[in-house]
């Protein structure tokens, strides 16, 4: 019988370690590895280090050592512009402050992974329209971010972020900046649509109620990640 090769893993960590500008220690000897299609979170305390681990993970930052793999892509044998085409093709974001472009149509903010992509801009637009349906937002297309809600901001950031089909989505803090029945609401969307697309993603949460949704939950901590309440 034919052995059947297992998936690559969206996002495989080994040995991690980061230092902050003076030298002390973030966190060492973290490893991290996600199966297609997971949601995890992650918590810790502010200061630890979250928000720098999205950044070694997309390749906005180095990491002092150790290992990321990237849908099999090891982000230390790229070069700069191949960072970026990795980050442009294989990753998507959710921000806390959203980052919508407030100059373009709500189906232009979405359509720009596609465009970045060099998909022609009638194709982008068609499939940024399907995706906006999909967070709920029929028909708000040609609506300019200054006339939605904080609630709705964010589903536009969800559907830039998976609109190019990505293997990864890092959230960071996503409902951060939501009261918190918007927030439950997104929070329920934006797993329904990770779930559908396939995407595995990393959630940065100081939210329990967030965390909750999420297959595993871990806590960061200077010796790594670690198993959430231990």
């Amino acid at each position: 019988m034919v052995a059947v090769p297992s998936p690559l893993s969206p996002l495989d960590i080994t040995n991690l370690a980061k230092r902050v500008p003076g030298g002390r220690l973030l966190f060492s000897d973290l490893a991290l590895r996600l199966a297609p299609g997971e949601i995890i979170a992650i918590m810790g305390e502010s200061g630890v280090g979250k928000s720098t681990l999205l950044n070694l993970i997309a390749g906005l930052d180095q990491a002092d050592a150790g290992r990321i793999e990237i849908d099999g892509i090891d982000l230390a044998a790229l070069d700069d512009d191949a960072r970026t085409g990795l980050r442009r093709d294989k990753i998507g974001f959710v921000f806390q402050a959203f980052h919508i472009l407030p100059h373009l149509t709500l189906a232009q903010n979405v359509a720009l992974p596609l465009i970045l992509a060099r998909r022609r801009e009638t194709q982008a637009l068609a499939e940024a329209t399907a995706m906006l349906d999909q967070v709920g937002l029929t028909g708000r297309g040609g609506d300019f971010p200054a006339q939605v809600s904080g609630g709705e901001m964010q589903r536009i950031a969800l559907a830039r972020a998976l609109v190019h089909r990505p293997a990864l989505v890092l959230a960071d803090e996503p409902t951060g900046n939501l009261d918190p029945q918007t927030a439950d609401v997104v929070l329920t969307l934006l797993c329904e649509r990770l779930r559908a697309s396939g995407a595995a993603s990393v959630i940065v949460t100081h939210s329990e109620r967030a965390a909750a949704a999420a297959d595993r939950v871990l806590t960061l901590t200077a010796q790594g990640l670690v198993a959430h309440g231990t």
